[in-house]
């Protein structure tokens, strides 16, 4: 079992209603509303101990990245946040430290315009901490990217660098792309978008398998945080920056217009088997995965 796998069974085991316009699968679901012209998006992610941090982590920037990595889901779909629900579940559970948790996710939230509506508080039979956050936004159907509308001959392309986001301690003190994603939604020759949490390769491919396409990697390309080498970029994960397809003839004069971070060419969709890499580099890691050993 991988991910992709069990998401792929999930898809087949939960049959959707009428008003979902994207479900299981993308960095967030998609439901219409009625009476509006904005879609809700919704979304759950988690923080856990040994995972996403490390022990003994001050307790506030463990808030702050569980609220950014979900601001960041929104981010890649265009949309805007709203709402979030938290959970936790921790061993210990002191009164203190959750009242620092909950200080330091309300000043996250207030900062991406959002308010927390509710949650849950557990504790655990065994040490250890898992801190989960729901997320509510919206997004107006034009303006909503999916990871799987890349199109033959578009340009995969990203936002700022990529690897050593972990041992730099940069999972901790990343923004979202939040402005990013909004200005790329408006974007008609943006085809298709996601963010990058597993690792640059395993999810440029998540974007050409679900988008029925092979990848042509342009590994050279690949613009790196400072030591990275090529194979911690591409596979580490943790970076939080977006990529996306866009029209090749257009990619020229959206990278000279974009008013923010650096954005960058790496790669095109090229027809063929879906998922399938063409110009693999040698690598050791593949990027990371719940279900096996993540060296």
């Amino acid at each position: 079992m991988n991910e992709e796998a069990l998401v792929a069974r999930l898809k087949r085991l939960f049959p959707q209603s009428a008003d979902v316009v994207e479900g299981p699968g993308d960095d967030c679901a998609a439901i219409r509303l009625p009476g509006s012209d904005s879609l809700l998006l919704a979304a759950v992610d988690q923080v856990i101990e040994g995972i996403h941090y490390l022990p003994g982590e001050e307790i506030c920037r463990v808030a702050e990245k569980l609220v950014k990595r979900n601001v960041s889901d929104i981010a890649a779909m265009g949309g805007t946040p709203s709402h979030a629900m938290l959970t936790i579940a921790a061993n210990p559970l002191g009164e203190g430290t959750l009242f620092r948790f909950f200080e330091a996710a309300q000043t996250a939230c207030a900062r991406y315009g959002m308010c927390i509506i509710g949650g849950d508080v557990s504790a655990l039979p065994a040490p250890g901490a898992v801190f989960t956050l729901s997320i509510l936004g919206y997004v107006t159907l034009d303006c909503m990217k999916r990871r799987r509308t890349a199109q033959p001959g578009d340009l995969l392309c990203g936002t700022g660098s990529f690897g050593r986001s972990f041992p730099t301690g940069r999972h901790l003190r990343f923004e979202p792309r939040l402005e990013e994603g909004r200005y790329l939604g408006k974007q008609r020759c943006v085809h298709a978008m996601m963010d990058v949490s597993d690792g640059l390769l395993k999810d440029a491919l998540r974007m050409a398998s679900d988008s029925g396409l092979a990848l042509r990697l342009e590994a050279d390309s690949v613009p790196r945080y400072d030591g990275a080498s090529l194979e911690e970029a591409l596979t580490d994960g943790e970076d939080y920056e977006l990529i996306f397809a866009v029209a090749p003839g257009e990619a020229d004069a959206l990278m000279a217009e974009f008013p923010y971070t650096r954005l960058s060419k790496f790669g095109v969709f090229l027809e063929g088997t879906p998922g399938k890499l063409v110009n693999l580099p040698d690598l050791k890691k593949k990027g990371f995965d719940h279900f096996h050993e993540n060296n």
